[in-house]
């Protein structure tokens, strides 16, 4: 049970009577609008105003799309056709102890590669629509990462830290540039079925206050008023409940002042004032069934497209960045399924969400948002040229392949190399650091000056690392 560090009363009995005797007159003119609409606006700052960025962004806000689990690049946007004429082979550049599977050899992608575009960009058939767009598309082959394991590395992709002890990289970002929509979250994170390994970890705000937390949605129902349960009243007009909010907050306030300091409080007390402005955005944010039919088409009818046109509708609200994860049939890692069979299970994951990333771009671009919007896709890690098994990858974290879209990269380009087998990132090398460093420079923060002082010392979503990828920008 929570206690409060100092014991003595906030306010004694003469102490109270003395600072309310003046506002006895004010109770008649409270009853008369008790049951009246009007709201009085908090008059409290919002730590999730808007703030200026340290210089000129190129983008204003950022759509993540996730893939935990590790995405195969040899079997994606990373075209090795050399792997079939040493198939069966283990060549010396593989031979890594990483690679568990010591005894398999290389292993062709059952997947067929054709150029796409005037870039003339190899993508694999598997995503036939995102391939229509490689004009648009900034590839970088050249990720590494510091471990093949799924926890960590999800960490260290949302966190820049493997353990779960760091703020996100959504968190990161409220922080430093707040929102454009006061009613709703700086920070969405969402996904169709399950929340990727690590959970709250991957969207927390950790040691930054709570206001820069991010909210996570599951939209597997899209049920306008159930996406967050337990927002809606319907026993008090909103008047009625923006004084009770109000009169909560203060009573809080009062509290946090005499303690000076309480994270936990103050957190509860962001979050609360959130809640109450949620309940009134949230229902109309993620109705979509004003879109037009051929908007609804366009994007198709899984469960992941319709979180790709949720995160269009969020980023047009002012939200500042928006996470969606892939999962599949309730698995938290659903790119994993490359350990027992790469043809079955990428093909499906890669039908699931193929035609509604495809249209998330178009629809930006169609919206005049695409400037202004940063797009990223990829895993934690990629997947080995080997084989597991007969039809299967294992992990491999020496290099795979994310790419970004819009909001100040080069488009129809492609940074770095992987060897010949696509086994590790040989060319023009970019850690998670630098991939984070990047993000924040694009968005107009620089990660070295992004810094929150806690427990005695200055802490960045960089950490002590990262340099800028000057070469994929505009």
């Amino acid at each position: 049970m929570y206690q409060h560090r100092n014991m003595r009363p906030a306010v004694d009995r003469r102490d109270m009577l003395h600072r309310i005797g003046a506002g006895f007159g004010t109770l008649g003119l409270a009853g008369m609008l008790a049951d009246g609409e009007a709201v009085a606006e908090s008059t409290e700052p919002s730590p999730l105003a808007p703030k200026k960025p340290h210089f000129t962004p190129r983008a204003k806000h950022v759509i993540q799309l996730f893939m935990p689990g590790g995405p195969s690049q040899v079997d994606t946007f990373d075209h090795k056709p050399l792997i079939e004429k040493y198939r069966g082979q283990r060549p010396k550049s593989v031979d890594r102890k990483s690679l568990r599977n010591t005894k398999n050899g290389l292993f062709p992608s059952p997947f067929r590669f054709r150029q796409h575009g005037q870039c003339g960009k190899w993508v694999s058939e598997i995503f036939p629509h995102v391939g229509e767009l490689v004009d648009d598309i900034c590839f970088i082959h050249s990720m590494h990462t510091d471990i093949p394991e799924h926890a960590g590395a999800i960490l260290m992709m949302n966190l820049g830290h493997l353990q779960p002890s760091r703020p996100s990289m959504g968190s990161w970002l409220a922080y430093g540039l707040g929102t454009e929509n006061r009613d709703l979250p700086g920070f969405v994170a969402m996904s169709p079925y399950a929340e990727p390994r690590g959970k709250l970890a991957n969207w927390g705000n950790a040691f930054l206050p709570g206001a820069y937390a991010g909210t996570y949605v599951n939209i597997a129902s899209m049920q306008p008023d159930r996406i967050l349960r337990d927002l809606n009243n319907q026993w008090l007009p909103r008047g009625v409940q923006r004084r009770q909010a109000d009169l909560l907050t203060r009573l809080n306030q009062l509290d946090l002042r005499r303690q000076q300091t309480d994270q936990q409080l103050e957190s509860s007390i962001q979050a609360m004032e959130m809640a109450f402005r949620m309940q009134f955005a949230v229902p109309e944010v993620f109705d979509t069934s004003g879109e037009s039919r051929t908007t609804l088409e366009m994007y198709g009818d899984s469960e992941y497209a319709k979180g790709c046109l949720l995160a269009r509708r969020m980023i047009e609200r002012g939200v500042r960045m928006v996470q969606l994860s892939h999962s599949i049939d309730g698995y938290d890692i659903a790119w994993d399924t490359g350990h027992s069979e790469i043809a079955g299970g990428h093909k499906r994951l890669a039908d699931a969400c193929d035609q509604g990333i495809a249209a998330l771009i178009k629809d930006l671009k169609q919206r005049g948002l695409f400037e202004d919007t940063l797009v990223i896709w990829g895993g934690e890690f990629g997947r080995a040229p080997t084989s597991e098994g007969q039809k299967g990858r294992d992990h491999d974290h020496y290099g795979f392949t994310v790419w970004m879209a819009g909001g100040g990269v080069k488009a129809g380009y492609s940074h770095g190399e992987t060897d010949e087998f696509g086994c590790m990132a040989v060319q023009d090398r970019v850690h998670v650091h630098d991939l984070h460093a990047t993000i924040l420079h694009l968005m107009g923060l620089d990660h070295e000056r992004l810094t929150y002082r806690y427990s005695g010392r200055d802490f960045r979503l960089t950490d002590v690392h990262g340099n800028v990828v000057h070469d994929v920008l505009t």
